[in-house]
């Protein structure tokens, strides 16, 4: 119950509906233990008429005690009737408050998790898998809203339930009442050692379907590289391992609980047996009446179905609770990137790295060592190097989806951890190397970033990104709907999607990572001279691999291994006939052999 405390703050936030409806329970169950009583009075009302009856054989007023019997017993059924109705009232009523309360936490439970998720940063992504964050928002929520639901309003029916009966019981007789209870503490007894066994074994299984959810979810974000290599049944075999162990876990599970229920039944039989038994030896010495025996059987009856939900209730506490254990999880990360409480600013796109350096936290790889350069407002800086060297890192450390293990990155003079997040990054236009694309339509694509786009302004983001022709091209325009990450694109047209995503913005700071690799060098050239006109007085980076694409930069940075080897404008660079010459003269090679 430790992980589960956490939705005690759900509880307060919806006292109006748990309280009536805790309320509702005590008078519905109410409602529900009077008709026993009904049924004593009955029932000894029977055996006397029925003497009565014997004693009249002959007269004429045998008739008369006939007709007032049935009379009697017509009047006992509809009262038996009505607190039927009445619990059935106040059960609906139950179920209007507790049970809408479970699924008002429900969604506030989900709102909770997907917008922590949002705060969260890029190494959190880095370290968990998509199947797994979204197995904890549907599943494991679900798991959760059913103890939020039916478990706690069965349990407190049952408290109350038993509780009532109890003490009818005693009052009646307390020697029958001890000995119907009796089989009642073996069955705590065996709920308390089977409740541990449910828990560990329902972890496994949520452990399992996160696994199983992942492993679809990545099947169908590659199901064109599975086709492309024909690998469609090594998926499906892998598949049905992941389905095997989980069914394992599933079972495994099962059979506690195909054990746990007719062991309760056995345990509510026994109680029926001896409360005949006992009650039978109590009305020959003249405690209680035969009536009494009705209604302990009554009772007994009435406790059948909580003791038999008390060990589905059990098991759907355990299994909150163990969904809540891994709900928590996530909810207690906090994120390695936190917002300065900051007034937002006007950036100028002033950038300076001093001495930065950069290890990843999941795999301990450090990108950069002792990095820095100076880009002024309304620069163009431009980096190239070999893969993994650190190009794309200094994009995200600018970004802020990390923070830099050692040094300062400064903006117009500040220290990036010092400015307001959300303001920044408003200001900055970031075209990622790893394309995505929702699925929506090209319009809501491009106008992603800004909340209130109008038509000229998506069309001229298009047309500076070179992608208004291809747009007209389709059949409905910009209000094409694209498939899941662009799949209906080629690859140059997501890119260029994505830079007019970039470009709608009108950033302060544009940033170009590695995005024109599946453009030609006739539209790679287009876009760049468009760039020039949209981006003057801005700062623009550029990180490419093609050194045709950056040598106007005003300044160029030549990186390996995480280090500035080289760094200075196109001209400068070529006469000092280094790395960055090298690298030119074998591109120009390479484009004149083709």
């Amino acid at each position: 119950m430790k992980e589960l405390a956490y939705l005690n703050k759900f509880f307060y936030k919806y006292r109006w509906r748990f309280l009536p409806g805790i309320l509702f329970v005590i008078i519905s169950n109410i409602f529900g233990v009077l008709p026993a009583q009904v049924i004593q009075i009955a029932f000894d009302l029977v055996s006397e008429n029925i003497t009565v009856y014997r004693l009249f054989s002959g007269f004429d007023r045998q008739d008369v005690i006939n007709e007032i019997f049935g009379h009697t017993l017509m009047l006992f059924g509809i009262i038996v009737l009505t607190l039927a109705l009445l619990r059935g009232i106040f059960l609906f009523f139950m179920r209007q408050t507790i049970i809408l309360m479970s699924r008002h936490i429900e969604y506030d439970l989900k709102n909770e998790i997907y917008n922590h998720y949002q705060r969260l940063s890029m190494a959190f992504y880095r370290r968990n898998n998509t199947g797994d964050l979204m197995n904890r928002v549907t599943e494991d929520v679900s798991r959760v809203r059913m103890y939020l639901g039916p478990a706690i309003m069965y349990t407190i029916n049952t408290l109350v339930l038993f509780i009532m009966i109890v003490s009818f019981m005693f009052s009646v007789n307390a020697k029958l009442a001890l000995y119907s209870l009796l089989p009642l503490p073996l069955l705590a007894i065996t709920i308390y050692y089977v409740n541990t066994m449910i828990n560990n074994r329902s972890e496994k299984i949520q452990e399992q379907l996160s696994a199983l959810s992942s492993f679809v979810q990545e099947t169908f974000s590659g199901i064109r590289v599975i086709k492309a290599y024909v690998r469609e049944d090594d998926v499906r075999e892998k598949f049905n391992t992941e389905s095997e162990n989980y069914k394992s876990q599933s079972m495994a599970l099962v059979q506690v609980q195909a054990l746990f229920f007719p062991l309760i039944l056995l345990l509510v039989g026994l109680s029926t047996i001896i409360t005949v038994y006992i009650g039978g030896i109590e009305v020959m010495n003249g405690t209680i009446t035969s009536g009494n025996i009705a209604e302990f059987i009554v009772y007994v009856n009435q406790l059948t179905f909580p003791v038999m939900s008390l060990g589905w209730v059990t098991s759907l506490i355990q299994r909150a609770a163990a969904s809540q254990k891994r709900i928590n999880e996530f909810l207690h990360t906090e994120p390695e990137i936190v917002s300065a409480k900051a007034e937002p600013a006007v950036i100028q796109g002033g950038i300076e790295f001093k001495n930065v350096s950069f290890t990843y936290p999941d795999t301990g790889i450090q990108a950069l060592k002792s990095v820095s350069f100076e880009v002024k407002p309304g620069e163009f800086l431009a980096i190239i190097g070999r893969t993994g060297s650190g190009k794309s890192t200094i994009a995200n450390l600018l970004m802020r989806m990390y923070d830099a293990s050692q040094g300062d990155i400064l903006i117009d003079g500040k220290r990036v951890q010092d400015i307001d997040l959300n303001s920044f990054r408003q200001q900055v236009g970031f075209v990622p190397q790893e394309v995505f694309l929702f699925s929506d339509s090209i319009r809501n694509n491009i106008a992603f970033g800004i909340a209130d786009p109008d038509n000229d302004s998506v069309e001229n983001a298009a047309k500076n990104a070179v992608v208004y022709h291809n747009i007209q091209e389709f059949e409905k325009g910009f209000e094409t709907l694209i498939g899941e990450r662009g799949i209906t694109l080629s690859g140059g047209q997501k890119q260029r999607l994505s830079i007019a995503r970039a470009i709608i913005k009108e950033p302060q700071i544009l940033i170009f990572d590695d995005c024109l690799s599946a453009v030609d060098t006739k539209t790679e050239e287009q876009i760049l001279r468009n760039l020039g006109k949209v981006m003057k007085n801005k700062t623009s980076i550029v990180i490419a691999h093609r050194v045709s694409t950056i040598k106007n930069a005003d300044k160029i940075l030549v990186m390996d291994g995480g280090e500035i080897m080289e760094q200075g404008s196109h001209r400068t660079l070529m006469t000092k006939k280094g790395i960055y010459f090298d690298l030119y003269e074998k591109q120009l090679l390479e484009e004149q052999a083709v």
